[in-house]
């Protein structure tokens, strides 16, 4: 009887234990933060996963969160905002956030993440359409490559967000935002048009334009070297000519002074002309330049 009473006092104590430590401790996953909260008042927020230690309820309790990023998405309906030009814009938003301080998430939203989506819509769109109304319709919609400006007025839409945030003590981020869809109502879409084909009348007259001016540059230039070249070559052969002449003038001097000489030169060269290849001859010895030959037969030696 005394053993079994000691059974059952250290299987109650076990028992004890245990249900006190289903009451005292918690764990906290890699994908979570939780808040501990002692009578009502957070009071040790938890942001390192983990096995934790609480009084047990009524004292303390534990809010768990999941600290992954939440992407919404916002606006699914177009938005219509003025911009700088007074220009109706459909626009519409999404955005990821997460919670990294889970005692202020839970002050500021009791009722968790509906509640805390419904105040992100509204002060999204209240940022959205003041940045929007800062830009010309140009930043969002042009002809030009890189004339759009998305990601600059995304960035400036998400640093406004962020600093509301923090100023409210929301104890949420947001990580990433941006534009679901932009559209455009059907009058200023034809505006938007008429711009653009303006914006690409203005390019192709620049591109004529500068196409012109460096074709006109390049026939210039192909005229000018043409002259230089042109001009060196009646040079050259100005030079040439003066220098025949010069030569041609020491030699008529020579003939001049000794005609039977110039005779029998030329007539050497027509023979030396006639006689480039191998050939054979039958000609008039009355017949020049023939006429070298006379004598020379005559003199042969008989066979």
């Amino acid at each position: 009887m005394k053993k079994r009473n000691s059974l059952i006092v250290i299987i109650g104590g076990l028992l004890v234990i245990i249900f006190a430590f289903w009451l005292c401790a918690f764990q906290v996953r890699t994908t979570e933060v939780a808040v501990v909260t002692t009578f009502g008042k957070a009071t040790h927020p938890i942001s390192a996963p983990g096995l934790y230690f609480k009084w047990p309820p009524p004292i303390q309790r534990v809010y768990k969160f999941d600290q992954r990023i939440q992407s919404s998405e916002f606006e699914n309906k177009f938005r219509e905002d003025l911009t700088a030009d007074n220009n109706p814009l459909l626009t519409s938003v999404y955005i990821g956030w997460r919670i990294n301080q889970p005692d202020l998430f839970l002050q500021r939203f009791p009722n968790g993440i509906p509640e805390v989506e419904s105040r992100l819509a509204d002060l999204l769109s209240t940022t959205k359409s003041a940045v929007v109304g800062k830009h010309p319709l140009s930043d969002f919609v042009s002809a030009n490559a890189g004339g759009s400006k998305f990601g600059a007025i995304e960035d400036e839409i998400l640093a406004a967000v962020q600093a509301q945030l923090a100023n409210n003590n929301y104890g949420i981020k947001i990580e990433f935002l941006g534009f679901k869809k932009i559209g455009l109502p059907e009058a200023t879409t034809e505006k938007v048009f008429a711009r653009m084909t303006s914006e690409r009348n203005v390019l192709i007259s620049r591109a004529q334009h500068e196409g012109e001016a460096a074709a006109s540059n390049i026939r210039s230039g192909a005229d000018l070297r043409a002259s230089k070249i042109l001009s060196a070559a009646q040079g050259e052969a100005l030079r040439i000519q003066g220098q025949g002449e010069a030569e041609a003038s020491k030699y008529l001097a020579a003939f001049q002074q000794n005609p039977q000489l110039a005779s029998f030169l030329f007539r050497l060269d027509a023979l030396q002309d006639s006689l480039k290849e191998k050939s054979t001859l039958i000609f008039d010895q009355q017949t020049e330049p023939f006429t070298l030959f006379k004598g020379a037969v005559t003199n042969l030696p008989s066979k």
